[in-house]
């Protein structure tokens, strides 16, 4: 409501609104602050797995593109494969490589966190076909998904948003 009116040029004060609210018999929301994005991802780090590319440069100069993903719980990182050029069903055939990989090691993954990259959408599909929701990390909101940035960032390779 107060958004509506600010939409509309109109200043109203919080407490107006607060007010206006208490009259109708609405209660005022929960609190918030209790739980932090921290705090779920600590509770929830066995259910969480997160992906991202990264680049780095051979020895020899080649540029490679390399897809990887970490589980949160165990901070255990899988390399799920590198390339010069991606392309979607690349990125797919990784995606299957990931879901073997969790089925083999009786991994509990239920959401996978991702970028708003140029991820295919094959991707998404082959881990929702397996009960994987992915939740896209915000636009400019590092912290989202920050496990796996800071572990891109300290193992000495720049983080890539996509093929």
């Amino acid at each position: 409501m107060h958004g509506e009116l600010l939409v509309l040029g109109v200043k109203v004060a919080a407490s107006t609104v607060w007010e206006i609210l208490k009259e109708a018999g609405i209660d005022p929301a929960p609190e918030r602050s209790s739980s932090t994005w921290g705090d779920f991802l600590r509770s929830q780090a066995d259910a969480l797995l997160a992906c991202d590319f990264f680049e780095t440069v051979t020895l020899t100069g080649v540029r490679l593109y390399v897809f990887a993903d970490i589980e949160h719980g165990s901070r255990r990182v899988r390399v799920l494969g590198a390339t010069a050029h991606s392309t979607a069903s690349w990125v797919g055939q990784a995606a299957k490589n990931l879901v073997m990989d969790l089925e083999d090691t009786g991994s509990r993954a239920r959401f996978m966190i991702r970028d708003n990259g140029k991820s295919p959408g094959l991707f998404d599909a082959i881990l929702k076909d397996v009960g994987i929701e992915v939740v896209l990390s915000g636009v400019r909101m590092p912290r989202m998904n920050a496990t796996w940035s800071g572990g891109c960032k300290h193992a000495g390779a720049s983080c890539w948003t996509g093929p």
